[in-house]
């Protein structure tokens, strides 16, 4: 399946990353520590899930925490586990002695 294209929101007010997916609001919240970033909890159709729509949503997440230069803590079983799948890719958004 090819990724999706998906345009995000920072709602800074409610803490939680935004997008809409086929008309369904998606959500990831998170947590401001510091220069540090968890992200706690992703909310997304059940659908949408097993789509793997919530692959795309974390990567677009992730990137948009990589270009503000912030180190990512997921502490969302879901997100850890995209992680753990990803290590290379995003190790370096870990904080220093952080392993997932």
């Amino acid at each position: 399946m090819s990724a999706i294209e998906l345009e995000i929101t920072d709602n800074e007010f409610l803490r939680q990353f935004e997008t809409t997916i086929e008309g369904q609001k998606a959500k990831i919240e998170y947590a401001l520590q510091e220069r540090k970033i968890f992200l706690t909890k992703l909310i997304m159709s059940e659908e949408h899930l097993e789509k793997g729509y919530d692959q795309d949503f974390i990567v677009a997440v992730f990137n948009l925490i990589e270009e503000r230069n912030i180190r990512l803590v997921p502490t969302c079983p879901i997100i850890a586990k995209f992680m753990r799948k990803n290590r290379r890719k995003y190790k370096d958004l870990l904080p220093v002695g952080i392993n997932i």
